[in-house]
């Protein structure tokens, strides 16, 4: 019954992207994939409807789900491809159209974007201004790149230059979210308490991130800015903690982020360059009105500090305290102390144990026994 409605709703939402109304076609899209069962199929056509509203990133997301359902979908890649492009992201869309393309025999669009990714990638080496420079603004429907030609608009729907980009309210998020500047890296902190590590994932693009946070019965969490500047993504992590999702992106360049989110404007450079006394003090957006960072930061680590625990998870998170703060012949105590005495003894004086064996004490009417392997 439930593929029947999503049958029907899928041949619905062709019909309204044939007449151009791709708003529609991604609302029908999005409720036969949550009629079920949601295909790779119907999350690549929903990403060609997002390309049209001009929502890239959504597009994006799109792709990567249905290549994940189906890694030899030629036009997932493709389309993937397409919206990278219009985001300038430039090297990913270059991986996923060379990918894409051994999948797609001898398809010559394919092969139309590789080169101009690599004229891209050439003009941003050489410093030389793109002659037609793509920002990511919701007027901007002039100037765009060609990714297809007219033909093939219904077919495969790649040609974008015509579509104009559907502006909505965005809705009040589900988790708040605040960031601030150091040297070498932005610190992102999204405020979702007590969310498990395996709902989280992150993607890192060139200029582009994406944070998803899916809890069975709630309403998924998605978070897909388009950064202030440009990022390396292999040195960026994240680590999922008990109060808060924090983030760290690698800055390409050495410069003060005022925003998180790319305006579309032209970016005036702003060389961190702070004195040597003060170069691990963060440098903070100067946007009105302004938030006490240090205070915020403070208050999320009381949080951390003061969460009630007890047995195992009170004894884990009180050696992990010590842990961290310790330097490295006080861990290699600790480890040896505790490894040694069958969790009775903590020690941090390597001098006192490295050169011994640590025999377990256990409480006063307890008795301690040693497990054979």
């Amino acid at each position: 019954m439930a593929a029947a409605a999503a049958s029907d709703l899928e041949s619905k939402a062709k019909e309204a992207f044939v007449d151009d109304d791709f708003e529609l076609a991604a609302e029908l899209y999005t409720q036969a994939i949550e009629a079920g069962p949601a295909t790779a199929e119907l999350y690549a056509d929903r990403a060609q409807a997002h390309i049209k509203l001009g929502s890239y990133t959504e597009a994006v997301a799109d792709a990567n789900k249905a290549i994940e359902l189906d890694p030899s979908m030629h036009k997932a890649y493709y389309r993937k491809g397409a919206a990278c492009i219009k985001l300038e992201e430039y090297q990913t869309a270059k991986a996923a159209l060379e990918l894409g393309s051994s999948y797609a025999s001898g398809d010559a669009r394919f092969a139309r974007l590789i080169k101009e990714c690599d004229d891209r990638i050439a003009e941003e080496a050489s410093q030389v201004p793109a002659k037609k420079a793509t920002a990511v603004v919701p007027a901007a429907t002039s100037g765009a790149t060609t990714v297809a030609t007219p033909a093939e608009d219904k077919e495969d729907g790649a040609n974008m230059e015509n579509s104009l980009p559907n502006v909505e309210v965005p809705s009040k998020p589900k988790y708040r979210h605040d960031f601030y500047n150091s040297t070498t890296e932005v610190v992102l902190t999204i405020f979702a308490k007590g969310v498990p590590a395996d709902t989280v994932v992150v993607d890192f693009g060139e200029q582009m991130l994406s944070v998803s946070i899916e809890l069975p019965g709630e309403e998924p969490y998605h978070f897909q800015p388009r950064l202030f500047a440009k990022i390396i993504p292999e040195k960026c992590k994240y680590f999922v903690l008990s109060t808060k999702v924090e983030i760290r992106l690698a800055k390409a360049e050495p410069l003060t982020w005022t925003s998180l989110d790319y305006s579309g404007k032209p970016k005036v450079p702003q060389k961190i360059n702070l004195p040597a006394e003060s170069a691990h003090r963060p440098s903070y957006p100067s946007s009105k009105p302004k938030k006490d960072w240090d205070k915020l930061e403070a208050e999320v680590k009381k949080q951390e500090k003061d969460e009630k625990l007890d047995g195992d998870a009170a004894l884990n998170k009180f050696f992990r305290e010590i842990y961290s703060d310790a330097d490295e012949d006080m861990r290699r105590a600790m480890m040896k102390s505790f490894v040694e005495s069958n969790g009775t003894v903590l020690s941090t004086n390597w001098k006192d144990v490295g050169t011994k064996k640590v025999e377990g004490s256990p409480p006063d009417g307890m008795e301690l026994k040693k497990w054979e392997y």
